[in-house]
This record gives structure tokens, sequence and C-alpha cells, in this order.
């Protein structure tokens, strides 16, 4: 009888020691060309599933294709090494800073309302409005889904890159995503440039196409991230960590905080301090 037992523990244990080894071996495997995407999207498809993702997202991931623009700009983002001085004048800050001060005057009342219920000034917001799509009129023509299944499956950053997919996904299946939207080369959508978890978190339904959904999802990220109303947002001052949080780059975040600044009425001198 107890013999028997063991056997009955041994055999269930080899069983799934078995069904682990099958699992792991049709797991999705990332790769670093394009040559194994299409076998990686067949054994992504059931762990999609199994997330709970459903028919008409999983049709629309079958379809993406290798984006090769996409693994060419993930490589090639030089930029993000320039000083800041040789990065503003690469971005068209002085440009920003002039259009973002007559946007700021002709849409008052918007700013105003996204302050009051964010506390966060105009400034900071522009800038990244100015920066990320040259206020609404660069928002790139990349096929979305394509570019993120495709980092997704890339080996270089596939964990951060398979969330935003899930994320991606699931607003398909939701509605609020066209499986044929497009957007920039990293999965990028809308007027702010939100990626696809982010649209989840913060922007409340709206359509990111959309200037006032757009910067009151922006603003709604920099509250979440802990923006301070009333507190400085230079660096060293306690509202940058939140502008840290919406880019990685060290100089990327600095311009934000320095052309913000300019647009709310400082100077460079000011900012600098």
């Amino acid at each position: 009888m107890t013999r028997g037992w063991h056997f009955g523990i041994a055999a269930v244990t080899a069983l799934v020691t078995l069904a682990g080894t099958a699992h792991t071996a049709n797991a999705a495997q990332c790769g670093n060309s394009a040559a194994g995407f299409e076998q990686w999207k067949q054994d992504f498809a059931p762990e999609a599933r199994a997330r709970g993702i459903g028919p008409t997202a999983i049709s629309a991931l079958m379809d993406t294709d290798y984006a090769t623009a996409t693994i060419r700009a993930d490589r090639g983002q030089k930029s993000f090494r320039l000083s800041l001085d040789q990065f503003m004048a690469k971005r068209g800050a002085n440009v920003i800073v002039s259009r973002g001060r007559s946007l700021k005057q002709s849409n008052a009342a918007l700013f105003a309302s996204l302050e009051q219920r964010y506390g966060v000034p105009p400034g900071p917001l522009i800038a990244i409005w100015g920066m990320e799509t040259a206020f609404g009129t660069q928002r790139g023509n990349q096929h979305t889904l394509s570019a993120v299944a495709t980092l997704a499956y890339d080996c270089r950053r596939s964990e951060f890159f398979t969330d935003q997919l899930y994320a991606a996904l699931t607003l398909i299946d939701r509605g609020i995503l066209a499986s044929n939207a497009r957007g920039s080369m990293h999965g990028e959508i809308g007027q702010t440039q939100f990626m696809p978890k982010n649209i989840l978190a913060y922007a409340n339904g709206g359509n990111l196409d959309r200037t006032a959904d757009a910067l009151e999802a922006t603003a709604n990220f920099l509250k979440a991230h802990g923006w301070r109303a009333g507190a400085g947002y230079q660096p060293g001052e306690p509202n940058f960590r939140a502008i840290q949080a919406w880019n990685a780059a060290s100089v990327y975040q600095q311009a934000i905080a320095l052309i913000g600044q300019q647009i709310d009425g400082g100077s460079r001198r000011s900012a600098e301090r």
C-alpha cells in the first residue's frame, strides 16, 4: 500500500516534470533577426490566449510583420549621446519654445483646467508635446503592433516589450487601439507618444490623437509619478523625478525641464540655477 502510494507520487512527479519541460520547449523564444519571427508568433499566441487575450487581437498579432525599420531605429539612438546644447539644437528647442508660448495663450483654458486638476503647469506639458511630435504634426507612420511585437521578439529588451505587447493586444481587444494603428518606431502613439501600457494606465479612455486627451493623459502620468503642485521641476527639484519617469535619457529629461521653464516664463539662466 505504502509502496504503491510512493509509486503514484513518483509517476505524477515525472509527468509534471515532462509537462514543464514540454512547456519550456514550446515557449516563445526571442531572436535577433527576422528568421525566427514567424515561429515566435506561433509560440507566443497560446501564451497570449492563456493571459486572456481574445481572438481579435490574436488574429491581429498573426498579421504582423517583422519591423526592420524599428530594429534599425532601436539600435541607432545616437541623439541621446549628444550634449544638452547639441540635443536642444537638434530637436529645435527655440522653435518649440516660440510655438509653445503661442499655444499656451491660445489654449489657456485647457491648460488652466489641467493645472487645477493635476497640478502640472503648461510648460512641461507643452515641452513634451513639442518634443515628441512637433505638436501633433509628426506622429510616425510605423505599424504599431508590428513594432511592438518585433521588439517583444527581439532579445535586447524582450521582457519590457512583451509587457507592452500584452497591453497593445488588450487595447485591441477592448476596441481602444485599431489593429492597423500607426505611430512611432517603438510603438508610441498619439500626440504625446504613449506606449501601450501607459495608455491603459493613464489615458482614461481618451483618444490620444486629440490634443486635449493627449495632454490630459500626460498630466495624469506626471501626477501619478509624484508631481506636486507648485514645486519646481528643474534638476534637483521635487518634480524633476516625474519628468525622469517620462524618458530614461538624461539629456531628454533636462531638455523637457529647460524648454518647459522657458515656456512658463523663465530664462535659461534661471532654469540652470
